[in-house]
């Protein structure tokens, strides 16, 4: 997946689901994994990256 639909995807899922959306894309991430899917992992992986970028730093 290239960095545009990385971005597109990761702003979709962000804007439906909020600070939750980390979350989701790991939960997928997983899936592809036990599932073999080895590329589709690495995508949810650079979506997780994305959300983490556009949420920004951890506040305490």
């Amino acid at each position: 997946m290239d960095a545009v639909k990385t971005a597109q995807y990761a702003r979709a899922l962000y804007s439906a689901h909020g600070d939750r959306a980390e979350a989701e894309a790991a939960q997928k991430m997983r899936e592809c994994e036990a599932a073999g899917k080895r590329q589709q992992a690495q995508d949810w992986q650079a979506v997780r990256r994305t959300i983490r970028q556009i949420r920004g730093p951890n506040q305490s």
